[in-house]
């Protein structure tokens, strides 16, 4: 007969794995990123709060207790465009700059990459060289106008995210 423990011990480790990866995350990403166990979730967040093993501070799940001093805005909103896809997402991890967030879906590689306010210029350079086997790109905007500043290959999608996590979509006119 299995304990509690085993019977949990997986979904409690993708939890942990997903809170260690991104060092900050809400209950709603955290909810999304495992669909049909809110539940389950909820209460093994309980549990590993009261066991020291992620913090929660306010509205977040945090790796460390000093996580949200350090909170990579960017990366919050990533993962809230990761959620949009998690239903086709076969494996994803923290990127590599300027990657935010790494996944696979259907066969294909897919980047996450936020283009903050300002650096346009330069994720265009950085971007501008694609490999032998391109990625997808998916470039998370703070402004929708920023968009025709970014001369980026292989955009499959713009966006923005919101404070709630609220993701819109944008295509650039011509593409």
């Amino acid at each position: 007969m299995k304990t509690r423990a085993q019977i949990y011990e997986r979904e409690a480790a993708a939890l942990l794995r997903d809170i260690s990866m991104y060092q900050v995350m809400t209950e709603g990403q955290l909810l999304r990123l495992h669909p049909g166990k809110k539940d389950k979730t909820r209460n093994l967040l309980a549990y590993l709060v009261r066991q020291n093993r992620v913090w929660q501070v306010d509205d977040f799940y945090c790796a460390a207790q000093d996580s949200l001093e350090n909170m990579d805005r960017g990366l919050l909103a990533a993962v809230w465009v990761l959620t949009d896809f998690i239903d086709q997402v076969e494996y994803h991890s923290v990127g590599d700059y300027p990657a935010k967030i790494i996944f696979f879906a259907d066969g294909e590689v897919y980047e996450i990459v936020h283009a903050a306010q300002g650096k346009e210029v330069l994720l265009s350079h950085v971007l501008a060289d694609t490999g032998e086997q391109p990625s997808r790109y998916l470039v998370l905007v703070d402004d929708p106008a920023q968009i025709a500043e970014l001369m980026i290959p292989n955009v499959n999608g713009y966006c923005t995210v919101s404070p709630a996590g609220e993701v819109q979509y944008y295509q650039k006119e011509g593409a």
